[in-house]
């Protein structure tokens, strides 16, 4: 693979967050941030749409009604950009080709509604397959799904706090399939990297994930809601484990549930 669709979420004197199809893929702090990241996986054949929050509520929070407007103040900057690099090119406008790109700027003293929210839909000339995640049902009663979520969820950690990585394949096995397709590699290869990182971590005794329960576990519905990604109260992912250096590994889980079973599509 020569090209690389990704995202790129920058902003400045502000936070902002970058939704792709429906889905939450990026986020920076109050003060603003730089990330980038690969999004083969969430790219759809068709139109997509790329979503960019400026100011956003919490991950775990709806935008608060009545909420105070945002007076802008010179400096306060946000763009998110769909691109597509060469490998091995720094993926910015100037080496890429810009697919899809959303920017905002405060003019100072102006009035905003908060959050405020631009959007743009365009056709990727790379074309996928169907992804499963697009024909899950959507998801009612979230709230009853919570307890059972977390029992799934805590079978997964107790089995990476034993750095036994096939339990989590196995429950996974479809995004694993697509994500081997979708960066054009063997999923074989994805599965020994995927049990080598288990392993490592285990045998440095990192592997201690805490264990989400009905009371802990945040269930956030995404991609039109046919998805739920996995939080705890922080609003970051709820199966994680800590480096012995304090450092956090995180594994997103955004879950398929049909017939209250669960299936990791993303």
């Amino acid at each position: 693979m020569d090209r690389l669709l990704v995202l790129r979420l920058r902003s400045a004197g502000i936070g902002a967050e970058a939704w792709l199809n429906g889905i939450p893929l990026a986020r920076t702090g109050k003060a603003g941030g730089d990330v980038t990241l690969p999004v083969h996986e969430f790219v759809i054949a068709g139109p997509n749409r790329l979503e960019l929050v400026i100011d956003p509520p919490p991950p775990l929070l709806p935008p608060l009604p009545g909420a105070p407007p945002l007076i802008g103040d010179e400096g306060q900057r946000a763009d998110a950009c769909l691109l597509l690099p060469r490998t091995g090119n720094l993926a910015n406008e100037t080496l890429s080709r810009v697919l899809l790109q959303l920017a905002w700027a405060a003019a100072e003293g102006d009035v905003y509604p908060r959050p405020v929210t631009l959007h743009q839909e365009a056709d990727i000339p790379v074309r996928f397959p169907r992804w499963r995640w697009l024909d899950a049902p959507r998801i009612e009663g979230v709230d009853s799904l919570r307890a059972p979520a977390a029992a799934y969820l805590q079978d997964l950690a107790i089995s990476l706090a034993r750095g036994d990585p096939e339990p989590m394949f196995v429950a996974a096995k479809l995004r694993f399939e697509e994500l081997a397709l979708a960066y054009q590699r063997p999923p074989a290869d994805d599965l020994a990297r995927w049990r080598a990182r288990v392993q490592l971590l285990h045998a440095q005794k990192a592997m201690r994930p805490p264990l989400p329960t009905a009371e802990t576990l945040k269930l956030r519905p995404v991609a039109d809601g046919r998805l739920l990604e996995c939080l705890l109260d922080d609003g970051r992912p709820a199966l994680r484990c800590a480096r012995p250096d304090g450092s956090q590994v995180f594994w997103p889980m955004r879950l398929a549930a049909v017939e209250r079973r669960f299936y990791p599509l993303r």
